[in-house]
């Protein structure tokens, strides 16, 4: 049951990264955009994926983890795209 309410929490913070991508992508800037936040929540990810390895808990929650995580991810590389092209400006 722990695993379903987490995978829910999972669930609904996921479906904001890709929003976020997505309005990081086109905004063009990186104003507004934190590179300490995205690693902090990066580092959360981790530390979740590395709790299941470690239990030994491999279910559908860890496959939740590590597409955020890749998400996330994303988004780190956009802040770095964005501030080349800010000081191209």
């Amino acid at each position: 049951m722990s695993a379903i309410f987490e995978t829910v929490m999972l669930v609904c913070f996921g479906f904001s990264w890709p929003i976020s991508v997505v309005n990081n992508y086109r905004s063009r800037t990186a104003k507004g955009m934190s590179p300490f936040f995205i690693l902090l929540i990066m580092s959360g990810y981790l530390a979740g994926i590395t709790a299941k390895i470690l239990s030994g808990n491999y279910s559908f929650v860890l496959a939740v983890y590590i597409l955020n995580l890749v998400l996330v991810s994303l988004n780190l590389l956009i802040y770095f795209r964005n501030i080349r092209i800010d000081q191209e400006k």
